[in-house]
């Protein structure tokens, strides 16, 4: 095929309306006509990245295989289109202005005075174009996060209608969602606020060629009639987003609107016949006709937002779709379980999953979940900050390690059975310094981790610090909790779980990053698979 495509996704009137999943659908649609296609998102904030945001800030931070801490949108791109991405994939303002300034020190500008436009303007379009040289793909849809009108996002504006202009209108093209409020009090739908965005568009030099309408109600033709001539887009090009009851809806629902149809003839693109969507469609059929429900608890200390645990929430409805399950997740803050309400609280549960997490607010709680777990033959699943949860519990009650702890708690615990790794020493900087990314795993035979994956050899991903610390794997290993997964070049340990118990496994990776639609994570199967039986 001939040069790449750009497609870019702009969002107006209010944020949250779902950029990312209308990116992720679309692109699943070209996908599924045989185009080579990636997404990428471009966020305005200052921060070089998510990974020293609060969850509660920004949601989850998603951790790419080549270790880049990134957007959570990045998720959805992956579990839509099983296609991993990489660093490229996310570029955020507090980086181009890193790299405009590091290239002004160095020289580069050979004195002139650096501006917005053109050097921010140029270095924003150098990222976005680069994941189509560099990678050869047919399209690349660029989602730019915030909302149209934000004095942030301007620059990306700006950097996109100067792409229009050197590209030409076959070469690129500009999807705008809006909102379209439904006004209890007068029984109707208002279409002002999309006129007001596209407005604001205008005024920045960009027309939009297709308008994406999210809705709680139907949107009539006459009311399309009117976007369209308010807004200077045919009637093919407004599109209908109307609230479903999964995000994996949504590519189905695009597809009947012709949203690939009508993208397709603007880019001048080959046809490619009809999408084929069997395997989505079979997972929406089992995700909406569940044979079970299954009732697992997800120990956190960000519960008030669930998008802190986006990625673990996805992936368990994934497995819960593969098992034929329903999987009712109740979300308990560590820092509520105490010694006098933990077996209240965790009552009736029939999975338990401790989640990832930093710092020592809310760990005793997390502790006492473990030990609820283990001493029940509950099935547990403890990941990053979880395994090394079970790991304390282990050596306090059953060990007998009385003051075991984790050195990122407590720096002077006599028993340090998670400490720093050697090479994180001296490190002051919070930024991009822990173990970050895909790392080689290999698996013991016969252990029940063994089992679910069926293979000897991973890869998988990591964001942390901190280590089980091998002097007291021998003492552990005597006592019944092994190391089922070690990491073959540092020999480091990634897995442990107890033989004797139903299904108890903490992992020091992050599986959640990898499980798509498609192929969800064989851990999550396996656990919820335990957790209905």
């Amino acid at each position: 095929m001939a040069a790449t495509k750009y497609i870019f996704v702009t969002g107006g009137v209010t944020s949250s309306l779902g950029k990312g999943i209308i990116s992720a659908s679309l692109g699943k649609l070209l996908q599924a006509r045989g185009f080579h296609v990636t997404i990428q998102k471009l966020d305005p904030y200052i921060n070089v990245d998510p990974g020293t945001l609060n969850p509660y800030e920004h949601g989850e931070c998603y951790v790419t295989i080549d270790g880049a801490e990134t957007d959570l949108d990045l998720g959805h791109y992956e579990r839509f289109l099983g296609v991993q991405t990489t660093q490229a994939n996310n570029v955020t303002t507090g980086r181009i202005y890193q790299t405009v300034i590091n290239k002004e020190r160095k020289g580069d500008y050979l004195g002139k005075t650096v501006q917005v436009i053109p050097h921010i303007t140029d270095e924003i379009k150098r990222r976005i174009k680069l994941l189509g040289s560099k990678y050869k793909y047919d399209v690349v849809i660029t989602e730019i996060g915030g909302t149209v009108g934000d004095i942030e996002s301007l620059p990306y504006i700006e950097s996109v209608r100067q792409l229009i202009w050197e590209m030409g209108e076959s070469n690129c093209l500009v999807i705008h969602l809006t909102l379209v409020p439904y006004l209890s009090a007068t029984g109707e739908l208002k279409t002002k606020p999309t006129q007001h965005s596209v407005k604001v568009l205008l005024e920045n030099g960009i027309q939009p060629h297709i308008l994406v309408l999210r809705t709680e109600r139907e949107i009539t033709i006459d009311l399309r009639k009117k976007v369209a001539l308010f807004c200077n887009v045919d009637l093919d090009s407004v599109i209908q987003s109307i609230n479903v009851s999964t995000i994996y809806e949504v590519p189905i629902l695009m597809q009947k609107e012709k949203l690939d149809v009508t993208v397709i003839k603007k880019l001048k693109l080959p046809e490619n016949g009809t999408p084929e969507l069997a395997p989505w469609k079979q997972f929406l059929k089992r995700l909406k006709n569940p044979k079970h429900t299954v009732k697992i608890g997800l120990i956190g200390k960000y519960v008030e937002l669930k998008d802190s645990y986006k990625s673990i929430n996805e992936s368990i409805i994934h497995a819960g779709a593969m098992n034929d399950s329903k999987v009712d997740v109740k979300f308990i803050h560590s820092e509520n379980i105490d010694e006098t309400n933990f077996t209240e609280l965790l009552k009736g549960l029939k999975g338990i999953i401790v989640a990832p997490g930093f710092g020592d607010r809310g760990i005793e709680g997390k502790i006492l979940a473990v030990k609820y777990a283990r001493e029940n033959n509950i099935p547990f699943f403890g990941i990053c900050l979880g395994l090394q949860c079970a790991v304390v519990e282990f050596a306090r009650n059953v060990l007998g390690f009385e003051k075991a702890h984790s050195t990122e708690m407590a720096t002077k615990t006599p028993y340090p059975v998670i400490d720093l790794m050697e090479e994180q020493k001296g490190i002051s900087d919070k930024g991009g310094t822990m173990r970050l990314g895909g790392y080689p795993c290999t698996i013991k035979k016969g252990t029940l981790t063994h089992k679910a994956y069926a293979v000897t050899e991973v890869i998988e991903r990591h964001r942390h610090r901190y280590e089980f610390n091998n002097l007291f794997l021998e003492a552990y290993e005597k006592a019944g909790m092994i190391a089922a997964g070690i990491n073959p070049d540092t020999n480091l340990v990634e897995i442990m779980e107890m033989p004797s118990h139903k299904w108890f496994v903490g992992v020091q990776f992050h599986p959640e990053y990898s499980s798509t639609v498609l192929k969800p994570h064989p851990l999550f199967v396996s656990f919820i698979k335990a957790a209905i039986s």
